[in-house]
């Protein structure tokens, strides 16, 4: 009877484990195809959130002017923000054009006169020799030049190709997470509450204040990163315009993209810079390279007032969290990277006070045994 009656658990056994792993195989399957399916809205979708979040402040401004009509609002930021981000790509896009247009018609007459280099630029250290005879080879012998660096031509094309379809993607997901900013923005009281019961049922108490710091930090790492590299950028690109840099526009955006990156803006001003000595004269070449320099050290004084503006968390651990995402993640990673490192920051601190307060009670205890000892 024993015997029987542990074949028959037995059996119930493999059958409820079978039938268990049979409904998380489903679910698992179930899985995969709806992560293929939403996969490309992922990324427009984080990026809504987090404009969202940095707008929302704005939003609620407009919508006391528009007389509580908060779609209203949402849309009116929407189609700024799209405006603000087509009409500088429309005016560097025209710039482009009108300097392929102009080098097109120069090669089809045959009219190129590369200016030659300075003697003193061999004694350039370390590439001086190197570019002193590639540049007076474009500047005496051009056919030749060509044929001999096509490959790095080639290259150098491919690349600018890539780059320009990687600007075009990425205006679409801006102006595709804009509308969906706006959506978020409009229906923002019903999703929070959403939210904040998911939240509360993943993380407990802690939920409500994390939801403030992550705004918090969000907006910290958009005015302390993008605000600081649009700021840098339209003050060196106020420059190059200015004293007449050519393809001051792209010169802008490339500038722009790498201050994001968080790489140092004089990567694009110390060659500017060269070049205005080598083809203005001292006192313009001068002013521009203060202008330019002074423009690209300004984030040291910047980055200190805005990054961390509002937030408990120190700058730089929400500085190394968005090197770090972007590094990993992309442009979006500047947000998540500082979120992650914000929220780790904040257990950390939770962990360390929960140690305090238990040594506390401990020492209340022992403090308490020893007045009763003493009675």
């Amino acid at each position: 009877m024993d015997k029987q009656s542990e074949s028959v658990t037995n059996k119930v056994f493999i059958s409820n484990m079978v039938e268990s792993a049979i409904r998380i195989g489903l679910i698992v399957i179930l899985l995969m195809f709806t992560y293929d399916i939403i996969k490309p809205f992922i990324l427009p979708v984080i990026w809504g959130a987090i404009i969202a979040v940095a707008l929302m402040p704005i939003c609620q401004k407009l919508e006391s002017l528009y007389g509580g009509k908060r779609g209203l609002a949402a849309t009116t930021i929407a189609l700024l923000g799209i405006a603000l981000l087509v009409t500088p790509l429309v005016m560097v896009s025209g710039s482009i054009v009108e300097g392929s247009t102009h080098a097109l018609h120069v090669l089809q007459e045959g009219n190129i006169q590369i200016p030659g280099p300075k003697p003193s630029v061999a004694e350039w250290p370390l590439v001086g020799e190197k570019l002193h005879e590639v540049w007076s080879l474009f500047a005496t012998n051009l056919e030749k030049a060509i044929q001999t660096f096509m490959p790095q031509i080639k290259t150098a094309l491919t690349s600018l190709l890539g780059m320009v379809g990687n600007v075009l993607s990425s205006l679409l997901l801006s102006i595709l997470s804009l509308a969906i900013a706006a959506g978020f923005m409009t229906y923002s009281k019903s999703l929070s509450s959403g939210l904040t019961t998911i939240a509360v049922r993943i993380a407990g108490d802690n939920a409500q204040s994390w939801a403030s710091m992550i705004a918090a930090t969000i907006k910290s790492v958009l005015l302390g990163v993008i605000g600081v590299a649009a700021i840098q950028s339209l003050m060196i690109g106020a420059g190059f315009f200015v004293f007449g840099v050519p393809g001051a526009g792209i010169l802008t955006l490339i500038l722009m993209i790498l201050c994001i990156a968080q790489l140092p803006a004089l990567l694009v001003v110390l060659p500017i810079v060269g070049y205005m000595y080598m083809t203005q004269d001292t006192t313009t070449a001068t002013l521009f390279t203060v202008w330019v320099v002074v423009a690209a050290l300004s984030e040291n004084i910047f980055k200190p007032m805005l990054m961390g503006r509002g937030v408990d968390i120190p700058m730089p651990v929400i500085l190394l969290g968005a090197i770090g995402g972007m590094l990993f993640y992309g442009i979006v990673g500047l947000f998540l990277g500082a979120v992650i490192l914000a929220i780790w920051y904040e257990l950390f601190v939770w962990w360390l006070n929960m140690e305090k307060a238990h040594q506390q009670e401990e020492a209340a205890k022992h403090e308490s045994e020893a007045v009763q000892i003493s009675k």
